[in-house]
């Protein structure tokens, strides 16, 4: 059995002594050995019995260079020839250092591959400082990427609001950490101890639908429209339209909006998209979705009052006198149309013959924030079995391209000719994969996880897909 280890990361002041403290005194049967930045190996059973300046573990200033990865390598090796058998392994960094050379370790010698497995960072947040910390590029930003489990801690010192506030942010960066909100860092063990958390030994950890991703359009309505000239009226309503605004997926704060239809901020702009679907099912939507998702990203056509609107994939700006406008909404063949607007609430009216259609799906989108969340999560769930030989050719060079920008990467992966689910892990250019059980009954799906920089989210739905068998 490997011995699994647990990373304590988290900025200057969080709480990490604290809540290393409280694993060391509380009664929890375990035999524990800790590698911290001052007083390096410490075995651990209810009381600290060893200190030993040879096995020393230092970083100089939050660097931790390739020698001190040596230390580390060495270290572990000491504890492995030791004749008591430890239950785990708890590594403190400092508060400015970047987890990441830490969870390397784990991948780049095979003795430390064999004997030991990285179980979980563990991030502390000090709930009431961090913001400032976000909003410029620090290492907090990558200590939260690269964190299996957050701790929410000294939320005595702010409001529900603030912490509810803080969550949705850090989601934005981590979409598949666990977060727990302490006071004093007094959290069950079991929830920072042996968790599983860095090798996935729970896939439903990695739930796509958790990891919504934000879009550059808020709103989106499916119609079934006749072939024809219709007029698409914008603001030209009163409130009470008949639409259900319980939207599938997130809950959103309509009152916030009050019917201002903008683009960036101008009342009297409004980028729309109207694209054909198939059919009102999930597969077609999510590929209407991805697709507009680039047409947004693409040059816009700017239209004035009485212009037409023709579907397809063309990002149209209106442009409004005090937020009302009306535009010709031509409609090639009948069927379903999906409209994306950049107003995080339905404000487009088609009137077909004077009656005003009614969307017979609709749904609110996380809107991209205006703050620089460069750090984010790109999620992807597909059916099916995976080419060995594409998988591999896909990796490698995503890795030797974009692995400086990717944080983290984990996934269940279903490979063609194995009964076994291939679990891998992955920090920055470094990457591990193995068979674990065997799929049973469970349904063939590859579900993986890419936390960092930059991702391009349809490029690296797309490559993956292509790796399908």
């Amino acid at each position: 059995m490997s011995i699994p280890v647990t990373v304590l990361t988290g900025f200057l002041g969080a709480g990490k002594t604290t809540l290393l403290n409280r694993i060391l005194t509380e009664q929890h049967g375990r035999k524990l050995a800790v590698i911290e930045n001052e007083f390096g190996e410490v075995g651990v059973d209810h009381q600290l019995v060893i200190q030993s300046d040879e096995e020393l573990f230092e970083m100089n200033n939050g660097c931790i260079c390739c020698s001190v990865r040596g230390d580390l390598i060495r270290i572990l090796g000491r504890l492995l020839k030791r004749k008591d058998k430890l239950d785990g392994i708890l590594i403190e960094t400092t508060g400015l250092a970047n987890p990441a050379p830490v969870a390397q370790t784990f991948f780049t010698d095979d003795e430390v591959k064999n004997a030991f497995r990285l179980d979980a960072i563990v991030t502390v947040v000090d709930t009431k400082h961090v913001l400032q910390h976000l909003d410029s590029e620090d290492e907090s930003v990558k200590q939260l990427a690269f964190a299996d489990v957050i701790l929410l801690n000294k939320t005595d010192l702010v409001s529900p609001a603030e912490l509810d506030a803080l969550e949705a942010r850090i989601r934005k960066i981590n979409a598949v950490a666990r977060i727990h909100r302490t006071h004093n860092c007094d959290v069950p063990l079991d929830r920072v101890l042996d968790v599983g958390g860095f090798n996935l030994t729970r896939a439903t950890e990695l739930d796509p639908q958790f990891m919504e991703p934000e879009y550059p359009f808020e709103w989106a309505g499916a119609y079934a429209l006749p072939a024809g000239t219709h007029d698409l009226a914008i603001g030209h309503c009163d409130h009470d339209h008949g639409h259900d605004h319980s939207h599938e997926g997130h809950d959103h704060d309509h009152g916030a909006h009050d019917h201002h239809h903008h683009h960036h901020g101008n009342p009297n702009e409004l980028d729309i998209v109207v694209m054909p679907v198939k059919s009102l099912s999930d597969a077609d939507i999510a590929t209407a979705r991805d697709a507009a998702v680039l047409v947004f990203s693409d040059w816009e056509t700017r239209l004035k009052e009485g212009d037409a609107v023709v579907p397809g994939a063309s990002l149209h700006r209106l442009l409004l006198q005090d937020g009302h406008g009306h535009f010709q909404l031509k409609i090639p063949a009948p069927g379903f149309y999906l409209v994306f607007e950049s107003c995080g609430h339905d404000p487009l009216h088609i009137h077909i013959m004077g009656e005003t259609a009614k969307p017979g799906w609709q749904r609110d989108y996380h809107a991209a924030h205006t703050h620089n969340d460069d750090v984010t999560s790109v999620g992807i769930s597909a059916p099916g079995d995976l080419d060995g030989k594409k998988l591999n050719a896909w990796i490698g060079e995503l890795l030797r391209v974009k692995g400086g920008d990717i944080y983290r990467m984990k996934g269940v992966l279903a490979v063609k000719g194995s009964n076994k689910r291939l679990v891998f892990q992955g920090v920055h250019m470094l990457f591990d994969a193995k068979f674990d059980r065997e799929w049973g009954a469970d349904p063939r799906t590859n579900t993986l996880v890419f936390i960092g920089k930059n991702l391009d989210r349809p490029g690296l739905t797309d490559a993956f897909k292509a790796c399908l068998a």
